[in-house]
């Protein structure tokens, strides 16, 4: 045994069991608005802080050196604690592509499922979108938002084979796995002239797409309805799937009713998770990441279907673009892509 091998093995342990722990102290600092209350404050003492934020000062002292031991806020003289700029955005500014604060959320709701995946291990049972916790909902939005907001409109659609000039003019538009409809509002704020259509298995979700539709004033436009992506009624200039094809049990068959209810000059918007199409490739922080959710949320949400298909959520451009192709399209090419996505659009 190599004992310098098993001293830095030990090493990393101990740091992922800290950022394990640190990671749910993420959400706490969110929820109580921490970090807001740093940003572009300078160094603050517990005290501050916790006048700031209406909280005990023991919690906030002790919450601080431990964002500080992870690297999260940077300890100054005289007790001091600051929040850097570089680290304030991702963590406050949802409308920047660079803001993972939902990840946190996403993570903390995924282990909540422990004792469940661990069953479904041994008898191979799925555990379905709806039965997580609900942080896994609110955190997947929150995570994934901030990117679609950043590219959707301005870059995604813009370079699908002209597709944006019919949205301009008024086109049909199905926004399949639309979860709480952040992608179906933002395209709907965007083209005016279309109309939209989300279809979302999880009809608690639905309703929350509802209401932000409402909010919105955006009802006569957008709907939102329970529906699932092999059978949704219709037919589309435009089909969008964000960030779901790869959680379905039955990929291909969403696939060959995506490409029935495309019009014959329509394109799929297909946004996946970024990978590579070997392991290999994925075997950094982002993959690291990804494995990790895929194996709480993406797999057990697709065994939990009809169908018997995982793609995983590390999938990659050649084994999505089988399944694309293989129901009927006639192209998937890569239009652009992120640290975090793949996009993809498939012609009829």
């Amino acid at each position: 045994m190599d004992e310098n091998v098993l001293r830095s093995f030990v090493g990393k342990a101990v740091a992922d069991v800290g950022a394990a722990v640190n990671g749910a102290l993420v959400v706490v600092g969110d929820r109580l608005g921490l970090y807001r209350a740093m940003a572009g404050a300078g160094p603050l003492t517990s005290t501050e802080l916790a006048e700031r934020t209406g909280t005990c000062e023991r919690y906030v002292r002790e919450w601080l050196r431990a964002q500080s031991a992870s690297g999260y806020v940077h300890l100054a003289a005289g007790d001091r604690y600051e929040l850097p700029d570089e680290h304030a955005l991702p963590l406050t500014d949802e409308t920047s592509p660079a803001c993972v604060i939902g990840a946190f959320e996403l993570a903390l709701g995924s282990v909540q499922a422990t004792d469940r995946l661990t069953e479904a291990f041994r008898t191979g049972g799925g555990l379905a979108w709806g039965d997580h916790h609900g942080d896994v909902h609110e955190g997947c939005e929150r995570f994934f938002r901030p990117g679609y907001l950043d590219g959707l409109t301005s870059t995604w659609i813009p370079a699908l084979d002209g597709i944006e000039a019919r949205l301009h003019a008024g086109a049909r538009v199905a926004d399949v796995g639309c979860g709480h409809g952040a992608s179906t509002l933002l395209m709907a704020q965007a083209y005016p002239a279309s109309t939209f259509v989300g279809f979302d298995g999880h009809a608690e979700s639905v309703d929350v797409a509802c209401k932000r539709a409402a909010d919105a004033g955006l009802t006569e436009r957008v709907r939102f309805e329970v529906g699932a992506a092999q059978s949704f009624p219709g037919t589309y200039d435009l089909v969008t799937m964000l960030d779901c094809l790869h959680d379905m049990g039955d990929p291909a068959g969403a696939c060959t009713h995506v490409r029935q209810a495309l019009d014959p000059r329509g394109s799929l918007l297909l946004v996946e998770p970024f990978a590579g199409d070997s392991v290999e490739e994925n075997l950094n922080p982002v993959g690291a990441a990804y494995y990790a959710f895929s194996t709480f949320l993406c797999t057990p949400n697709a065994l939990a279907q009809d169908g018997g298909a995982s793609l995983g959520a590390q999938a990659g451009e050649a084994a999505l673009r089988e399944v694309v192709v293989g129901a009927g399209f006639s192209s998937l090419r890569r239009v652009a892509e992120t640290p975090f996505n793949l996009v993809l659009e498939g012609r009829p």
